[in-house]
């Protein structure tokens, strides 16, 4: 990892120095098993995994409108987590045909004892094909009625549950607008449809990085400890995606750019 970036926190008088890295470094590539897809999708054994992402873009709107059917329960106990679900269904809430999730997932914070975990319905070859550490997917059973589906669970501990979410709405959506959105409170108009040509535009241009800082040190009101904050939601982020080995280009570029952001935005903190 690169050397720490060395902020300031408190007031001129008594400035407390913040070491951050410099950089989230990224960890070597490794290949996705697979046998891990076609056991989720045995139609797909053998096509190359970019093919297959490159073809799940376009079902993405479908897969979203099948997972915003599903009613799922809201307490379920960490303990005794059950190897399958049922769980109800409602009608669509969008126009587009929905495409029924294979999956449920089970999230638990790797260093909590609570005995919550958080429900998240996935399409298992979106996660197979996307995340080179992910368990393999016990392969989909779903059972559907009028009014249910009954859905094989996998329970799965990640450094962040909150940072998870972000993963999982962005493997479907693949925007990196929304990301950075949903992770530092940036202006709209940049984040708003940014692309990722965009995205590695804006990284490469210090007027406009220096800008989106500053827009970032006002919003948390200069204060020290509202950066470190996003600081942290930018690094629980890394750490889930270092975790599940996930090596999108567009996924790494947002937490590039984002802890670029946020690292020059305790460097205007420290100018005032």
């Amino acid at each position: 990892m690169a050397s720490p970036h060395s902020a300031y926190s408190g007031s001129p008088s008594s400035q407390t120095a913040v070491q951050l890295p410099r950089n989230l470094a990224r960890p070597p590539y490794r290949e996705l098993a697979r046998d891990a897809i076609a056991a989720v999708s045995p139609e797909l054994a053998g096509v190359p995994a970019e093919y297959i992402r490159n073809g799940l873009i376009e079902q993405g709107p479908r897969m979203l409108s099948g997972n915003s059917c599903l009613s799922l329960p809201s307490n379920i106990s960490r303990s005794r987590l059950p190897s399958s679900i049922n769980v109800g269904l409602r009608p669509p809430t969008s126009s587009v045909a929905p495409l029924s999730p294979t999956h449920v997932l089970a999230i638990s914070q790797s260093k909590s004892h609570s005995d919550h975990v958080a429900i998240f319905p996935v399409h298992g070859v979106v996660f197979a094909s996307h995340c080179a550490n992910l368990p393999r997917l016990p392969a989909p059973n779903a059972q559907t009625s009028s009014s249910s589906m009954h859905l094989p669970l996998l329970a799965l501990s990640v450094p962040s549950a909150a940072a998870f979410a972000l993963i999982h709405s962005f493997l479907y959506t693949h925007s990196i607008g929304s990301l950075l959105a949903s992770l530092l409170p940036l202006p709209k108009e940049f984040t708003h449809g940014l692309s990722a040509e965009a995205a590695q535009h804006t990284m490469q241009s210090r007027s406009k990085m220096q800008k989106l800082s500053h827009a970032l040190c006002s919003a948390s009101g200069r204060n020290p400890q509202a950066l470190m904050a996003h600081a942290s939601h930018v690094k629980e982020l890394w750490q889930d995606v270092v975790h599940l080995g996930v090596h999108s280009p567009e996924l790494w570029l947002a937490i590039d750019l984002a802890w670029d952001i946020v690292l020059g935005a305790f460097n205007v903190a420290s100018q005032h």
